[in-house]
């Protein structure tokens, strides 16, 4: 069942805590062993007690279970950011997000698998073991939300939160027949997400169909104090939208197809087959689509000018995994130096694919190149914008890929920086940007569910949610989940 309709069939007694939690937990245990979703899932009888209270009190996802993305900080529980660095951290506080979900009556199931610090695209640099995708489980799901998009599409969770930094809700949600949303940056509280890029990254929701989308993220926006860069803006009627949006089209509203990704050699031709389906599903709901290029001096240059301002924060960021800060607590050998034990810590407890980024970042920001690299880089991430925000003048969205192939057998690029990086080429725009970003499923390819996405204005949500759910009614691509034998 959607969120949505869970909350009410619980509140009415038509279906009980026990079906509901036991159901779930049942799915867990058939299919947890083969996907790999979760890092830390919580007792069955500890959820359960609190769906119950939960659904006494009330709320807009009263006893609705919830996976939460292993970056974001939830009391009580490890913060392992798929990371050995932080194997035994155990958050001491809820994270913004977090104390909302509880407020709504939302239920914590546990904590899910992900790329080593949000840094992947396939879900196979997790220090606790790659994640499988449910539709098709000797390919990846999709990173660095891995898990969060696993758990839903396997029905192991009805909810999930994710980070998007440069497309890590949005391409496993591509590739698992999920919808996904990365906010416009400041409409949802960073507070209690651990940082790898600062300035790139949102929380953002996870769905199986459009509504459940929207009521999530209704529930976690808003403004934050405990958030320098969060916004004061209305944070309401998603759900509403999204429902209209279902039942009557999205009227006259007008979309771009951007052209560049019909003819980048980049893109699949199964691909670009979903983009011009979409645009006919959209079409076929009243919204006039018409095509333009974006231009290759930003499609060209976007992919690494976000690597390089994405390296360049996480060098910074992580700096504070030394084993003295955080980290393991290990005691110094009676002739180390501070370099010695510091460099023996992280060359220790840190992956590949983060020591890669930290090292690549620090040089980067280093004398004599950080004019040549960063500033550049900051450069290309200001056209990027002016660009997007020039193409959304008259019109309302943005319609691009998200997923540019489809998804790699497991191992298949891990090992190739290149081609895992090239995967993010579309996603990265909306980071730059700053841009709300959805990804709805378009159509069934090889049997798994493949999505498109949609770019619009800052703050401009609800019309995302306005043609989102136009292209659920006309693909009736809902409530998708994999099936357990």
């Amino acid at each position: 069942m959607p969120a949505w309709l869970v909350r009410e069939e619980l509140a009415k007694g038509n279906i009980s805590v026990e079906d509901y939690v036991g159901s779930v937990y049942e799915r867990i245990e058939r299919l947890e062993p083969s996907i790999n979703a979760f890092i830390t899932l919580r007792s069955r009888e500890e959820v359960m007690e609190e769906v119950r209270e939960a659904v006494s009190r009330g709320g807009k996802l009263a006893g609705v279970l919830v996976a939460v993305k292993d970056n974001i900080h939830v009391k009580g529980l490890r913060v392992t950011c798929g990371s050995k660095m932080l194997e035994h951290y155990v958050a001491p506080y809820d994270a913004t997000v977090i104390k909302r979900l509880r407020e709504s009556g939302a239920v914590v199931i546990g904590k899910t698998n992900m790329d080593e610090f949000a840094m992947g695209s396939t879900g196979e640099t997790s220090a606790y073991g790659a994640t499988r995708n449910p539709w098709e489980l000797e390919r990846v799901p999709g990173g660095s939300s891995s898990g969060s998009a696993a758990a839903v599409a396997a029905g192991m969770a009805t909810l999930a939160l994710g980070s998007d930094t440069g497309g890590s809700i949005r391409l496993p949600a591509s590739w698992t027949g999920l919808y996904g949303l990365k906010p416009t940056y400041g409409l949802v509280s960073r507070y209690g997400l651990v940082s790898y890029a600062d300035s790139l990254e949102q929380i953002g929701p996870m769905a199986r169909d459009i509504v459940d989308l929207a009521l999530l993220l209704e529930v976690i926006a808003g403004f934050d104090p405990l958030d320098a860069t969060s916004l004061r803006t209305d944070a309401r009627g998603f759900a509403e939208i999204a429902k209209k949006g279902l039942e009557e089209g999205a009227g006259d509203r007008q979309v771009l197809l951007i052209s560049d990704f019909l003819e980048h050699p980049g893109v699949d031709p199964e691909i670009r087959g979903l983009l011009e389906l979409a645009a006919d599903k959209l079409g076929s709901m009243g919204v006039e689509v018409s095509e333009k290029r974006l231009g290759d001096e930003v499609v060209d240059y976007a992919l690494p000018a976000y690597y390089v301002i994405a390296m360049a924060e996480a060098s910074s960021n992580l700096a504070r995994y030394d084993g003295i800060r955080y980290g393991p607590k290990e005691e110094p050998k009676p002739w180390e130096s501070w370099n010695e034990y510091y460099s023996r810590i992280r060359a220790k407890y840190f992956g590949l694919e983060v020591k890669t980024r930290i090292i690549l970042g620090s040089w980067m920001l280093s004398a004599g190149y950080r004019d040549q690299y960063y500033i550049r880089a900051l450069k290309v991430r200001r056209l990027v914008r002016d660009r997007l925000l020039e193409l959304l003048r008259g019109v309302d969205a943005l319609l691009l890929p998200s997923a540019v192939t489809m998804p790699p057998r497991l191992g298949e690029v891990v090992d190739d920086p290149e081609k895992m990086y090239a995967l993010d080429l579309a996603n990265v725009l909306a980071n730059l940007s700053g841009l709300p970003a959805l990804v709805a499923p378009v159509a069934r390819v090889s049997g798994i569910p493949v999505g498109v996405q949609l770019v619009s204005k800052p703050l401009g949500e609800k019309i995302l949610f306005l043609l989102g759910g136009a292209l659920e009614a006309a693909t009736g691509m809902r409530n998708l989940v994999v099936p357990t034998n």
